[in-house]
């Protein structure tokens, strides 16, 4: 089965509707036992070989944009890569600890040329402003004329914000992002507006936060702060009753085509350390969006009856 490619907004990049997002490659700090170098080459050059070619990374993921240097730099051709701006340059270690972002020019610049190094490619095809800072203080840092001197110079080739309530309306209203990444899952539909409004300016849109750790079993190292928003996902999952309309279908594959839904999302990330995962979301994927009496129904029990049915 043949996964999937859409326009990326107005970049012209042609992209895999379902993309790799690199967090748990972090090494360390990974909340579950963490991948080996080879087992990391192995899930990469994976990834590529399914017809995945989105690879979404950051500084801020430990040892992920290190792996992906090692693992798939002799592949850089075959990969549309996006990276991470304002992230403290420190090495692993325990995150509480870091530093906070930093959004100057300076540290803009450093934390580029340290993921080129990192990763030993020349350029980023997309570089975004993480962690969703102000408007105020991008103006403030002059962090947009930064992103933009790296352009001219080709270290990058577009721009783009993670962002999230309650900066990313205004993100969206200054019009020079070229790319958006929008937290959205099945069980926080929250932004599902933002992104249609984010795309309505010529942006691509790609969602962070898909599926994640709902559907797996929790793992003990995560912290409590962490633990309890996921265990009242995995509550509210169940009481969804998945099963009711998956027809023989993974509840991984129900959500994830759910979200495949909706019309103004280009890309959808899911990040994972087994190879297994990655074929089988591939495959779920490669069925592309959910017949529309599915998805309504399956909108209507994660949401409630009161909730206007968004973006249909």
């Amino acid at each position: 089965m043949t996964l999937p490619t859409t326009g990326l907004g107005r970049t012209g990049l042609q992209v895999s509707r379902l993309g790799y997002g690199a967090m748990e490659l972090r090494g360390p700090r990974a909340w579950g036992p963490p991948v080996t170098d080879d087992q990391a080459g192995t899930l990469l050059n994976t990834v590529l070989d399914s017809g995945m070619n989105l690879i979404d990374t950051s500084p801020d993921y430990g040892d992920a944009e290190e792996h992906i240097g090692r693992s798939i730099s002799h592949r850089r051709a075959e990969f549309v890569l996006s990276s991470k701006c304002g992230c403290p340059r420190s090495a692993g270690g325990d995150p509480r600890a870091q530093p906070p972002h930093d959004y100057t020019r300076a540290n803009i610049r450093a934390g580029v040329e340290q993921s080129l190094r990192r990763m030993r490619t020349d350029h980023l095809d997309i570089l975004m402003v993480h962690m969703s800072p102000s408007v105020a203080v991008l103006r403030s840092e002059d962090t947009m004329a930064e992103m933009l001197a790296l352009q001219a110079e080709g270290k990058i080739r577009f721009t783009g914000m993670s962002g999230e309530l309650p900066h990313l309306p205004d993100h969206i209203a200054l019009g020079v992002f070229d790319v958006y990444l929008v937290p959205y899952s099945p069980t926080a539909l929250t932004h599902g507006d933002l992104i249609t409004a984010a795309s309505a300016t010529g942006a691509g849109t790609i969602a962070r936060g898909a599926i994640a750790r709902p559907l797996t079993p929790l793992p003990g190292a995560l912290p409590e702060p962490i633990r309890r928003p996921l265990a009242a996902l995995h509550e509210r999952l169940a009481a969804a009753r998945l099963d009711d309309l998956a027809d023989g279908a993974s509840p991984m594959e129900l959500l994830l085509r759910f979200l495949l839904g909706h019309p103004a999302l280009d890309a959808v990330l899911v990040g994972s350390t087994q190879v297994a995962h990655i074929a089988a979301n591939v495959a779920a994927a490669g069925k592309g969006p959910l017949p529309p009496d599915v998805y309504d129904e399956l909108r209507l029990r994660l949401t409630g009856p009161s909730t206007v049915p968004e973006n249909r």
